[in-house]
Formats: C-alpha cells, sequence, structure tokens
C-alpha cells in the first residue's frame, strides 16, 4: 500500500512545487487535486500534463489518486454539483468528471474521487436529487469502464450521500464496476458511525482511502491524526484483516499554512500504527 499526501494541503504553492514538497517529506504517493491552483483540466494541454507526469517520475510518486471533488475555478467546494436544477450547472459537473478520467488514464491513476451528489437544492425532494444523481453518473460511466479507471464517490457530511446506509442502497442501483468508494474515515466518523464498522460494511466498493483526524465534537474539520478522537487502531485493523489492496493518502486541507509539518508529523504518528496494525506502507 502507498501513502500519498494530498495536494490540497498546499494551495500556496503551485502543483510542481507541492510534489517536490511532499516527496521530501518522505511520502511515495500524491493525491492531486484537480482544481486550480493545481490540475485544473482546462488549464492543462498535452505537454503540461506530460510535464506533470515527468515531475511525478522525477519525484518518485506514485498518483494515489486525483480528487476531483471541489470546483474553485469556476464556483466552490461543492458546486457545481451533480443534482442542481439547472442543466448547464450540471454539464459543468459532467464535463470536468470526463476530462479527470482522461487525465488519471494519462498519468496512470486508477481512480479518481468525486462528490456525492452535492447539497440537496432548496425545494428537491431526495428522491428526486438521487434519480439526477444516477442519470448523470451514467454519463461518464461509459469512459470510465473504457478507460480502465475507478469513479470513485466519497460520502461527505451535509450532502446526498453522508452514511453508509445512504451510500448502500444508490450503489445497488448502479451496475456498473467502474463505480465505487473513496472511504473518507473522518468523514464517516462526522456521520456519526464507527469508522472501522463501516469500512468492513462498504469494503467491497473501497477502491481508496482518505485520513485524517475528527474533534470528539464530530464537526466535520480535517485534524492532524492523533489530534482528534478517531480510533485509528482499530480502523487500521480492519483494513489489514479484510485485505485491502488500494492506497491511502493524508488529507489536510485545512493545514495550509503549515502544509509540510502538518504532513510530518502525521507520518510519525501514523506510522507505528501502520506496523503494529501488520499494515505495509511504501
Amino acid at each position: 500500500m502507498i501513502f500519498g499526501y494530498s495536494t490540497n494541503a498546499f494551495v500556496k504553492y503551485g502543483l510542481a512545487d507541492s510534489l517536490e514538497r511532499i516527496a521530501r517529506l518522505g511520502f511515495k504517493g500524491a493525491e492531486i487535486m484537480c482544481d486550480r491552483p493545481h490540475l485544473y483540466p482546462d488549464d492543462y494541454d498535452e505537454a503540461a500534463l506530460k510535464g506533470v507526469k515527468d515531475a511525478l517520475e522525477t519525484h518518485g510518486l506514485t498518483p494515489t489518486n486525483l480528487n476531483s471533488f471541489t470546483l474553485f475555478a469556476v464556483g466552490d467546494t461543492y458546486l457545481p454539483s451533480w443534482i442542481e436544477p439547472e442543466p448547464e450547472r450540471r454539464e459543468i459537473r459532467v464535463r470536468h468528471t470526463l476530462s479527470c478520467l482522461r487525465i488519471a488514464r494519462f498519468l496512470g491513476c486508477d481512480n479518481i474521487s468525486i462528490p456525492p451528489g452535492g447539497p440537496i437544492p432548496e425545494g428537491m425532494s431526495r428522491e428526486e436529487a438521487v434519480r439526477l444523481f444516477h442519470r448523470e453518473l451514467d454519463r461518464v460511466i461509459p469512459l470510465a469502464e473504457r478507460l480502465g479507471v475507478k469513479l470513485l464517490i466519497e460520502p461527505e457530511p451535509d450532502l446526498l450521500i453522508e452514511r453508509s446506509s445512504e451510500f448502500r442502497p444508490f450503489i445497488g442501483e448502479i451496475q456498473s464496476p467502474a463505480v465505487g468508494l473513496n472511504f473518507d474515515i473522518g468523514h464517516f466518523y462526522c456521520a456519526g458511525e464507527d469508522p472501522a464498522a463501516a469500512f468492513e460494511d462498504l469494503f467491497q466498493w473501497v477502491g481508496h482511502i482518505h485520513i485524517e483526524d475528527i474533534a470528539p465534537t464530530r464537526v466535520h474539520n480535517h485534524l492532524i491524526p492523533g489530534l482528534g478522537a478517531i480510533d485509528f487502531p482499530s480502523v487500521l485493523h480492519a483494513i489489514h484483516r479484510l485485505g485491502y489492496r488500494g492506497h491511502i493518502s493524508l488529507e489536510l486541507y485545512p493545514y495550509v499554512d503549515r502544509p509540510e509539518e502538518a504532513g510530518r508529523e502525521s507520518r510519525n504518528i501514523l506510522s507505528p500504527m501502520f506496523a503494529s496494525a501488520g499494515i505495509d506502507i511504501q
């Protein structure tokens, strides 16, 4: 398993600089944010993408995931979403996802993470929102299948899909093996679940993992592991016992003022926990 660090903690740096800093910290992987100021698809032609691929190889970094969640370049953290009433807004999300799938294939990344619908618009029923999400996903699944890149839905607090009980029926209606789950440990804790139990429940769909801590209040704010209340030994033992073979990425976007310090501290805390759980981290 490769342990990566998400570039979304390095938004005060360009992508090339971010990758170099991540490698200097000792990480062997990098999750790349597909948004400005990093790998927003509209800003990258073939030559620029080749430069990213070369930088990954130069620094010995494996792309653990392409984070295709935020759209600050044209919106915000959640919008444009898959479930907005306006077709033109949904089209932005669809086109962004298609572009990210193609970039993932070019970089040799196995998966991209996508938002779980979005905030349910005022006046829209949950049933209508679910139907919209399924309909728009159906427009990107064929390319994911053709390219061999996984679309990983990432449940998140306050969005259409927050917890296991919402993810299971949604994915149950999808017949494609190209769709799976980006398991964010902290998000499931925020939703009131035991992350270890949720991981076991949803294991068959997990294609990538985000790791961070959350305060005992369960408020959605990513913390350096060890500074919150998550029982990491139980989660990591579940990951090992179930035979997870994907990658794991540290996601600490609140630490933009000290991403290197946060990454270094996290590695120091998590490395012995990985070892104790029997997880071989590269």
